[in-house]
């Protein structure tokens, strides 16, 4: 199987387990320390997870073929503007293996939150990343407390809810 063959059959997964419901972490199940990683900016220069310690962080994993993806994000830069003076951030981790049409995108539908690119799926990987979009909700501490996969209008909701929870920690 060649590497761009790999890539359309890893789409196509992803793109069938996006049908699945949000499902945050079980109830009582401890949290667990979230993978650290240091990727690339869209923007130029590097971010890592680390740095964030003390925020609370949404880590989205998203790629422009995905159209939930792309319906999500205007959702996101709202939740970001809400709550960002509060010590809340998000990351978008963009997964494809070209940024040209992430780039592309974010110039059609700009967000203010950063933009991580993660061409080799390296960080999706570690994360378990079974779907599009996936997004992971970290506390001050760096413990992943919620895991949601996919999306549908109106889980930004329980996005608010959650993340009003981990501040108010």
């Amino acid at each position: 199987m060649t590497r761009s063959t790999g890539a359309v059959c890893r789409r196509a997964a992803l793109l069938a387990a996006a049908l699945l419901l949000t499902a945050p972490l079980a109830a009582g199940e401890a949290p667990r320390a979230a993978p650290n990683f240091t990727l690339d900016t869209m923007g130029g220069g590097e971010m890592s997870l680390a740095d964030l310690t003390g925020q609370v962080v949404m880590i989205n994993f998203w790629a422009t073929w995905c159209g939930p993806c792309r319906q999500e994000m205007p959702q996101l830069e709202a939740l970001f503007q809400r709550y960002k003076d509060l010590g809340f951030t998000i990351l978008g981790v963009n997964v494809e293996e070209d940024a040209s049409g992430a780039g592309r995108f974010l110039g059609a539908t700009p967000v203010s939150f950063p933009i991580l690119l993660d061409p080799k799926s390296e960080v999706s990987e570690r994360y378990q990343v079974v779907a599009m979009p996936s997004t992971v909700i970290v506390d001050r501490a760096g413990n992943v407390r919620f895991v949601h996969h996919g999306y549908e209008p109106g889980y930004e909701s329980e996005y608010q809810t959650q993340i009003r929870a981990l501040l108010r920690e």
